[in-house]
């Protein structure tokens, strides 16, 4: 059995997702960053120095200065600043897996045309191999 899973994850494909899932984990890490860090400032800025990550809507009809604040006094909050930040780091991810994988189909070559097959019969317009002499639909004796 040990041997079987060694077999198992040694295949290409497992490891490949494998590499494809700590990469994803790294690439998240970066991408939030960048919202958290560098965008939602500049936005916040813009729109009279909101902080994203500080909106939410506490549903006990209390004022807390904070969300950590109302979190700190186990208040019910909707964070719908963090669900925004989580919205905009998705569609930045979506973006990029686009990107690439719009470049990576346009570096593939295409798949080379394969020779036909088939032919069609003259008289009954079946698809038959192209080296029969006689289609087995129809019975006619096909010329060449």
């Amino acid at each position: 059995m040990l041997k079987d899973f060694r077999a198992f994850v040694m295949k290409g494909n497992v490891l490949d997702l494998a590499v494809a899932v700590i990469i994803g984990a790294a690439f998240g890490a970066i991408v939030t960053s960048m919202v958290n860090d560098i965008i939602m400032p500049p936005i916040g800025m813009l729109l009279s120095g909101i902080d994203f990550k500080e909106l939410f809507l506490a549903l006990n009809g209390q004022h807390y200065a904070s969300l950590a604040a109302a979190k700190a006094a186990a208040a019910p909050v909707i964070a719908y600043g963090v669900f925004l930040n989580a919205v905009i780091n998705f569609l930045i991810v979506a973006f990029v897996i686009f990107v690439v994988v719009r470049a990576a189909s346009k570096l593939q070559k295409p798949a080379p045309a394969t020779a036909p097959t088939t032919k069609d019969c003259a008289f009954c317009f079946t698809a038959i191999p192209i080296p029969a002499k006689r289609c087995p639909h129809c019975t006619s004796q096909l010329t060449a």
